[in-house]
């Protein structure tokens, strides 16, 4: 019955179909019934049902810029044209889109219509409505610097997908150039001349061409100019050499070249400076042309030799024509082994080494044996005779350890493991005896990376220096390995560690003591200096130039110390870690001489021969935005100029007003936060164990003939000595349970 009942519902239902269906023509309908589905299977349906719909994932960026096409024209002293840019608005909504920097926006329009603006930090932004396409014509104006032959301006390029750039300038076959972009077409007619470019994207283009304005003539003052010059007298077996560092101060007139005598029987072998075009010799005088005569200084860097037979000779004197004062310094080194006696006249003045020159310092490679220093008068020429015995050198059946690398374990029990690595310069010496101290024994020797047998005598005990089969021609390593009982620590205490004594006299000993984590030490005393005690060197690391010591591991914002003529400083990021592999690019703004350095693994960075001025520098670094300072540079008495980085992308610029010292862009609060972040990271590396602490932990592993539980976490302490001469080295330390 109940089927029945349903069967006529069905057609109840299905009757108005049939009858719609004269009206309009549809696809039969099939059926009515149940279906019938497993439960699973509805259950599944209902969940898929009951699931909210996927949202589209939304855009990275908000807007994409395609293409800009610049079209310019000179006339009247200025450049006017188009800017049409040509983009894509991703999200919905209104969106902020930036268009151009730096340039006279005079109209903008949107497909025919009127399109408000609103300049932002020097930026022309406009509002847009999206998802869509758009296109944004802009009438430009820039302004054009006009120079005696010369007509030039800079354009800002906007940062797009492709940029096309069409100029047109007056006058037929102008030679048009441009620096960041590449010339695609170049054609001329009715007396002007017009090209297309490719420009690189978001990076300003520098355009100029010459003009036939010819320059009003004008008449050249007088030369003037000081000179200062610092020689560095060379003597060796064969030759005599000079070098000389020359500082010239122009006080009037516009010098385009300077010229020197060269002295009897010396040629030249090197003349260079920043500002040196190029350099002649002829009929024994040297000529130096230089890029800048506008400038007020110059530096320049001039070498030469002389091959020498007997033992005396005069030393020369640098002398810069038409010069209105002359002043110098001289400075004798004797290469080998020498006796030099040095005679002055005609006004030298003998002084000190220490007055010297720093710059004159870093040039001698050999001991010093005489310095001076003279003013050039009228009426007297400075002389200096230099007459030398030189003693040959013998051989000495001895042996002396360039460098010693110590790594010393100490465990809970206060038992320590000490490895001791020798660079070793040997004439034939056979053994290294050792008197180690009570209680000690060695565990394994190696001579130039092979096993060596240790033997122990009534007086020490020896290490081999040679082994069968083996001649060294240069420096080799030798290593050992002892171990000392000791005495275990306590809550807190104090405890003594020694090296023994070794009978080479070593120049410089590097001691890593490895300590346990849960020791606190402080109160080092003992023959060893601490490392972090040592004052970082201030080498330029502009390049080639020379390398930051490796052994100093300590930071901080003042250690940096300058001299005259250098500038630098320290770079990190917001949390006070160093930055790195960072390019900061320093600009004279006076001369525009331009140098580029990259940070050490400190964040230091230095460059030297920088003259007194305002200079502008600029430090870009991956994942950092780009900042840049402007200061107004002391040569005289420089003190270091910091950066503190904030994160972004290096296309974002960051201007700031320079102060030297601190860190830039940061307040009070804020400086100090970095300072102790710094300071934390500098304990934290200073005390991090190296790789030779880890090699010996290994090395314990099966390796070496004894078992030693030495802790794997914990603390390394640095010590430094040099000149060790047969005597034993000690480090002694409190210490207390942490």
């Amino acid at each position: 019955m109940k089927k029945i009942l349903s069967i006529m519902v069905a057609w109840v239902l299905v009757l108005p179909c049939f009858a719609a269906a004269d009206e309009l023509a549809r696809p039969p309908v099939p059926a009515a019934g149940n279906v019938t589905l497993p439960l699973d299977e509805y259950n599944r349906l209902i969940e898929l049902a009951g699931k909210p719909a996927r949202k589209p994932d939304a855009p990275p960026v908000p807007y994409t810029m395609k293409r800009a096409d610049l079209k310019f024209r000179v006339a009247n002293e200025s450049v006017q044209g188009t800017v049409q840019l040509q983009g894509e608005i991703l999200h919905k909504g209104a969106t902020k889109i930036p268009l151009t920097t730096g340039m006279a926006i005079l109209d903008a329009r949107q497909e025919g219509k009127g399109l408000p603006l609103a300049l932002e930090n020097g930026t022309h932004t406009a509002v847009l409505v999206g998802p869509a396409d758009f296109a944004v014509t802009l009438d430009a104006g820039l302004p054009l610097t006009m120079e005696a032959g010369r007509a030039s301006f800079s354009l800002p390029v906007p940062s797009a997908g492709s940029v096309r750039l069409a100029l047109v300038v007056p006058g037929d076959h102008t030679n048009v150039r441009i620096s960041l972009g590449l010339i695609t077409s170049r054609s001329s007619e009715k007396g002007q001349t017009a090209i297309e470019a490719t420009l690189v994207p978001g990076q300003p283009t520098n355009i100029w061409w010459t003009t036939r304005e010819a320059a009003t003539p004008v008449v050249p003052k007088e030369v003037r100019f000081l000179s200062d010059v610092k020689t560095l007298v060379s003597v060796s077996e064969a030759d005599i050499r000079i070098a000389a560092l020359a500082d010239i101060t122009v006080v009037q007139g516009e010098p385009s070249q300077f010229q020197i005598e060269v002295p009897t029987g010396f040629e030249i072998t090197g003349a260079t400076g920043a500002s040196v075009e190029s350099s002649e010799v002829e009929s024994g005088v040297l000529t130096l042309k230089v890029t800048g005569p506008a400038q007020r200084s110059h530096e320049f860097l001039i070498s030469m030799e002389k091959s020498i037979s007997a033992t005396r000779a005069d030393a020369p004197f640098l002398s810069f024509k038409d010069a209105q004062r002359e002043t110098g310094e001289v400075l004798v080194e004797g290469a080998g082994t020498i006796e030099l006696t040095a005679t002055e006249a005609g006004g030298l003045k003998r002084i000190d080494f220490k007055e010297m020159s720093p710059y004159l310092r870093s040039l001698a490679h050999s001991p010093m044996q005489a310095a001076f220093r003279y003013h050039k008068q009228p009426n007297e020429k400075p002389a200096l005779a230099l007459e030398w015995t030189r003693f040959p050198d013998s051989s000495v059946i001895a042996a002396v350890a360039e460098r010693a690398v110590v790594t010393t374990l100490v465990t809970t029990e206060g038992r320590s493991l000490t490895e001791i690595r020798l660079t070793i310069k040997n004439q034939a010496q056979p053994f290294l005896k050792v008197a180690l101290p009570a209680g000690a024994s060695i565990l394994s020797a190696e001579v130039a990376g092979e096993k060596v047998k240790p033997v122990e005598g009534p007086d020490g005990n020896r290490v081999p220096l040679l082994r069968a089969g083996f001649r060294p021609v240069d420096s080799y390593t030798v290593s050992f390995v002892f171990m000392h009982s000791g005495a275990p620590f306590a809550k807190k205490g104090g405890s003594d560690l020694v090296l023994p004594k070794m009978d080479v006299p070593i120049n410089l000993l590097e001691w890593e003591v490895f300590l346990p984590e849960q020791y606190k030490v402080k109160d080092f005393g003992g023959d060893a200096i601490a490392a972090n005690l040592l004052p970082a060197t201030s080498l330029d690391v502009s390049g080639a130039e020379g390398a930051l010591n490796g052994m100093a591991r300590g930071y901080s914002f003042d250690m940096l110390s300058l001299l005259p003529g250098q500038l630098g400083g320290i770079v990190v990021d917001p949390t006070g870690a160093m930055v790195p592999n960072a390019q900061v690019t320093v600009t004279q703004i006076d001369t525009g001489a331009q140098r580029t350095v990259v940070t050490d693994n400190s964040g230091r960075w230095i460059v030297s021969n920088l003259s007194t001025g305002r200079v502008k520098i600029a430090v870009n670094a991956l994942g950092f935005k780009q900042l840049v300072s402007q200061i107004n540079y002391d040569g005289g008495g420089p003190v270091p100029f910091n950066f503190a980085l904030s994160l972004g992308a290096a296309s974002e610029l960051v201007e700031v007003t320079a102060a030297n010292g601190p860190l830039n862009g940061y307040s009070t609060l804020d400086l100090e936060r970095l300072q102790r972040d710094v300071r934390k990271n500098a304990e934290k590396q200073q005390m991090a164990a190296s790789s030779n602490v880890t090699n010996l932990q290994q090395r314990i592993s099966g390796v070496l003939p004894v078992r030693v539980d030495v802790p794997r976490a914990g603390n390394s302490y640095n010590f430094v000595r040099p000149l060790v001469l047969e005597e034993e080295t000690k480090v002694s330390f409190t210490y207390k349970s942490k």
